[in-house]
């Protein structure tokens, strides 16, 4: 009996021996470029799609009046809530510019088929700031029929963070800058408080709202497609915009190719089986 295996075969092995020790590599080498600074390491935004807000978080609204969270659900409307505060000296701006452009070119108003809530991070800030805020907004949004869907709050370091906590949005006070530290990111919810989707970055174009929002009304959560895309793209602060990752596209193009040829592999092996096979029985005529 011939125990040497073709020459192909050890072609094979070693081509499948480089693709995974390469997929291997790949994680370590991008983990090296991926270490935040050490006053960033609780700041950020873990996706917790699927979780509940809880109704009963005490907050403040732009009247000065104390409000929870629960009266803003369960209305038959999704929403669409940004974490921020209003001296904030550029980011929030840029956030809250974003939204307010990406809705304005909705077909859909604030206040009839969805609500926006923006939540101050900032314990010391107070209703009448919050109230100037949506009013500066509201006068770039051109749509004074949208005040009833769109809401400013302020409440107590307890309270908000409890709310941060539950949405996955982790920002922290920096002393030597005098400024929070924290994502730009919009997060949606069902009408039920369920964490629908998340969008990053501080451009929000009005397609990306609108299936955003038909998600969150519907009570879907985000896709794996949606997952995959941001993958392989990274949040560029400099360009405003989500640049693609090499690193990230290269391991999932491996991951492909690897799979590609598996199932390449597959049928080769055993076309060549079924071969070895008919050859062994015609000599053993």
């Amino acid at each position: 009996m011939n125990l040497l295996l073709p020459e192909s075969h050890y072609r094979v092995h070693a081509l499948l021996a480089f693709l995974l020790s390469g997929l291997m590599l790949a994680p370590h080498a991008q983990s090296q470029h991926n270490v935040p600074p050490q006053e960033l390491e609780n700041v950020g935004v873990t996706e917790k799609l699927g979780e509940y807000v809880s109704g009963d978080i005490r907050l403040v609204n732009e009247y000065g009046e104390e409000v929870l969270l629960g009266e803003y659900l369960n209305n038959g409307r999704p929403l669409m809530l940004a974490m921020v505060y209003f001296e904030c000296p550029m980011l929030c701006n840029l956030i809250l510019q974003g939204m307010m452009k990406g809705v304005s070119e909705l077909s859909w108003q604030p206040g009839k088929e969805f609500d926006i809530l923006t939540v101050s991070i900032s314990p010391t800030e107070t209703p009448e700031l919050a109230m100037a805020n949506k009013q500066l907004y509201l006068e770039r949004l051109e749509n004074p029929d949208a005040a009833s869907g769109i809401h400013f709050l302020t409440g107590t370091e307890e309270e908000v963070r409890r709310l941060g906590d539950q949405v996955g949005f982790y920002y922290q006070w920096n002393e030597q800058t005098q400024e929070y530290m924290h994502g730009s990111t919009l997060i949606f919810l069902s009408e039920t408080g369920r964490v629908s989707r998340y969008l990053h970055g501080i451009d929000y174009p009005e397609l990306m709202l609108r299936n955003a929002l038909s998600d969150a009304a519907q009570g879907r959560i985000g896709s794996p497609i949606d997952r995959l895309v941001l993958y392989c793209f990274q949040y560029d602060s400099s360009a405003g915009s989500y640049v693609p990752v090499a690193v990230n596209i290269m391991k999932l193009g491996g991951v492909v190719t690897l799979l590609v040829l598996g199932v390449f592999l597959g049928f080769f092996f055993l076309r060549e089986r079924k071969e070895s096979r008919t050859n062994q029985h015609h000599t053993a005529e």
